[in-house]
């Protein structure tokens, strides 16, 4: 075999193993692994869904605690419950990934807006965008507070 034949093969070889990471390198981020470990301020899983719809995703003191609530299935649904910046006695909920790409949104506090780590979108709390890429609004989902139980519905 000639070196310059060698060359190509390795050259070819490289290319083909080096596929797969760029693949996945572009591909939107989505929900986390089912057994992924919860991130601080996620809870592990929904609890059942009562008779009037809502679905427990936490409580008052971890969501005080932690500023947000990310809650990766809600009926098949990522959500982010905030307490609302203009009623702190509700909370918001909010469809958790970015109408841009998928990727999953967090509530910046400090900013007062939900923000993708992919490309920078910023989202009110309300759901609807403050900064593009993104056009579309988050979707947003009945939220209240029960005792020390905070309830969504995505019904």
């Amino acid at each position: 075999m000639r070196r310059r034949d060698f060359v190509n093969w390795v050259g070819l070889g490289v290319l083909a193993s080096s596929l797969p990471v760029a693949i996945a390198a572009c591909q939107p981020d989505t929900a986390s692994a089912p057994d992924a470990a919860p991130a601080e301020g996620e809870s592990t899983a929904a609890a059942p869904s009562r008779d009037d719809g809502f679905v427990q995703v936490g409580s008052v003191s971890a969501l005080d605690e932690s500023g947000s609530i990310a809650e990766q299935n809600v009926a098949e649904q990522q959500v982010v419950v905030i307490r609302d910046p203009s009623d702190t006695a509700a909370v918001l909920a909010v469809n958790a990934l970015c109408t841009h790409q998928g990727c999953s949104v967090d509530w910046n506090p400090d900013a007062g807006v939900f923000v993708c780590p992919c490309h920078d979108s910023q989202f009110n709390p309300d759901g609807s965008v403050a900064q593009g890429p993104a056009t579309a609004p988050l979707p947003t989902y009945d939220a209240k507070i029960e005792g020390d139980i905070v309830l969504v519905s995505v019904s």
